[in-house]
């Protein structure tokens, strides 16, 4: 990679020892410290000073297995953002393995508190031999299953306890094959690197849950991953050799390191005014763009040769297939605002290594003109949260929401088709690891979040969910058969829309947070999938309509549905109202409307995809045909019964 920049930062060994480089800008010296593994420190070596902030040495002897870590001193003048202090050991950027997790203590923070006994040490591994990645392991249109790792394995009673919620957990039979029975397209990692808890968790007795607060960028979290790298590796190899990618969700908007209050651990000790975004008329204030007291220089070459090469690094050690940018605006903004055409976003699509990727982008944040969906062009694809607050709203009832559905269902046009776009670039989700699970929007009208200590006042209030009738858990068979239908309902629309589409792991078989919509802190029952207790009946549903993408010629596409024009077109669609005819503008219009059909594809293979939010049974008229409506049905025109608030869909097959 060329930045401009020379040097490799980063530990490199050889056969005679190892060179250790880093970059510090505005530091007056750098030192390495090496550790043994009982965490004594067995020596120390000053780094010469190069060009561009870089300090390198190499030192003969040093094998891998060493532990090592950094101290870097320089001008202590918080006022222009420089806060060096020697008395803390730092974590190399550019670490691959870490000899244990980071965890929180207030020392981390003081000035002058030595914190030697306290700072995870970089393990020097030898690099595994390169992979060819070959293509992605996933096209645009396919499923894409959102997994907390730990989460998802840690009660699986097949997953021999040793591997439950680490990496390797997902390398197991049982996982595999239940992803394979969805058939999943690719899998995406919630935030594996390093991370420490917030530090108003400790005192409340939680932890971090979803490791949304990373420190190092490279090495992974020992707690998931105890053998480092090869961990990964192991798990992208059999879920590729299942035909599933991988995908990791990355953060590279902020650090645990939180606000000027928060722990010196690794950037903020090498170069806080370097790596952190001030404010421009006060030096000292840190930009807080990403509402985690810190904010990343994205548009600084430092903090883009570390993002490339953390990417680099995880598709040629481990194969990975793309990548999930949490709030994604940060990586395009800089003191002029957000660009598709950053320099950062440019070097991630052009990189020799990264450019064919899976580049999957969050598009918000809370920074000024933080809102982007639509903006990043391709080949970004984007969650869309008008698709989630559509499918929501129309299910729960809001008035005026057929036009919506519809506009989502086809693939978002009203978002994704300028600049003449004629595929969409939607990742479409009803519910992800970021409010209420699928399960608790039809059970809970309102948050719930007590347990994480702060009054219920944190997580959205706009849930645009419905409890159908009781708040909460109920033992009334009606109530529960209106939660189930509902559930089936949203599920069936998620799997019927253009785009990618992706689920959130347990959604499929009725995971509950309890009515807690901002689990991030819950490590425990609230978060972790019950598997002795899964909804089989709604696992079945979710497997069926899968099937039903996967197989069909019609789902699964990414061209923009556009309105019948009688040709063979598979992206043509018609839109009818009950009785079979074609949808009136007073019918689009009318705000009451609980019911429409999508015909999708052209006459002799269409499926006919019909919507009845109403609470009553509807019959409705399928178009005249010279085949098949499968289920099986005589040819020309077929009445059909649609249950209540249900989504059901019929085949047109051959006579």
């Amino acid at each position: 990679m060329d930045l401009g920049v020379p040097g490799n930062p980063g530990a490199e060994l050889t056969v005679e020892g190892a060179r250790f480089t880093v970059r510090a800008p505005s530091a007056s010296s750098v030192t390495l410290c090496l550790f043994d593994d009982l965490d004594t420190e067995i020596a120390r070596h000053d780094l010469e000073s190069g060009d561009n902030g870089f300090f390198s040495a190499f030192v003969p002897g040093v094998k891998a297995g060493a532990r090592y870590g950094l101290r870097a001193d320089g001008p202590w003048q918080p006022e222009t953002g420089h806060r060096f202090d020697a008395s803390k050991l730092l974590v190399d950027p550019y670490a691959i393995r870490l000899d244990r997790p980071f965890a929180y203590d207030p020392r981390l923070g003081e000035l002058g508190e030595d914190t030697q006994g306290i700072v995870p040490k970089a393990i020097l591994d030898p690099t595994l031999p390169p992979l060819n990645p070959g293509r992605p392991r996933f096209d645009p249109g396919g499923l894409i299953y959102e997994i907390p790792v730990k989460a998802f394995t840690q009660l699986h009673p097949d997953v021999p306890e040793k591997d439950r919620g680490t990496l390797r957990a997902l390398a197991h039979p049982a996982i595999i094959e239940h992803l394979r029975k969805l058939h999943v397209g690719a899998v995406e990692l919630m935030p594996i690197a390093a991370w420490i808890d917030e530090r108003h968790l400790p005192p409340l007795g939680l932890t971090n849950a979803w490791g949304y607060n990373p420190v190092t960028m490279m090495a992974l979290d020992p707690r998931l991953a105890p053998g480092g790298i090869a961990d990964l590796r192991h798990a992208v190899e059999a879920l590729h050799a299942a035909g599933i990618g991988v995908l990791l969700d990355v953060v590279f908007n902020h650090t645990g390191e939180s606000d000027n209050e928060g722990p010196t651990l690794s950037l903020r000790g090498l170069g806080n005014a370097t790596y952190y975004r001030h404010d421009a008329h006060t030096a000292g204030t840190l930009v807080n763009d990403t509402g985690c007291g810190n904010t990343l220089a994205c548009d600084r070459p430092e903090v883009q040769e570390l993002v490339v090469s953390t990417m680099r690094h995880f598709v040629t050690q481990a194969g990975i297939d793309g990548f999930r940018f949490d709030l994604a605006p940060i990586l395009g903004r800089d003191a002029n605002g957000f660009s598709p055409d950053a320099a950062l976003l440019q070097l991630i699509v052009e990189d020799p290594v990264l450019h064919d990727r899976v580049l999957i982008a969050e598009p918000w944040d809370i920074g000024p003109g933080g809102y982007q969906l639509g903006n990043f062009g391709p080949p970004w694809l984007e969650w869309n949260d008008h698709a989630r607050d559509d499918i929501r709203r129309y299910w729960r009832g809001d008035q005026a929401m057929t036009g919506a559905l519809a506009t989502r269902l086809s693939g978002s046009s009203d978002i994704f088709a300028r600049d003449s776009a004629t595929r969409t670039r939607s990742t479409n989700f009803v519910a992800a690891h970021d409010g209420f699970p699928l399960g608790d929007l039809v059970c809970f009208q309102a948050k719930h979040n007590e347990a994480n200590g702060e009054d219920n006042r944190d997580g959205h209030n706009a849930n645009y969910s419905w409890n159908n009738g009781v708040e909460g858990p109920s033992d009334d068979g009606d109530i529960l058969a209106g939660r189930e239908a509902d559930a089936r309902a949203l599920i069936a629309t998620l799997f019927s829309s253009r785009g990618s589409i992706l689920m959130t792991a347990g959604d499929e078989f009725g995971h509950s947070q309890q009515g807690n919509n901002n689990a991030y802190a819950q490590d425990n029952a609230i978060t972790w999938r019950n598997w002795a207790g899964l909804n089989r009946d709604r696992l079945e549903f979710t497997r069926a309509w899968a099937e039903l993408r996967k197989t069909s010629s019609l789902l699964g596409r990414v061209a923009f549905l556009e309105d019948e024009d009688g040709s063979a077109d598979p992206d043509q669609v018609s839109w009818l109202g009950s009785n079979g005819q074609p949808m009136t503008p007073a019918e689009w219009e009318d705000p009451g409307r609980n019911s429409f059909m999508m015909v999708l594809g052209p006459p002799g293979k269409r499926l006919t995809i019909v919507f009845n939010r109403s609470h009553q049974a509807l019959r409705c008229v399928l178009p005249a045909s010279q085949g098949l409506w499968c289920p099986a049905s005589p040819g020309a025109s077929v009445e059909k019964p649609v249950p209540p608030r249900s989504v059901v869909c019929w085949q047109e097959m051959p006579g």
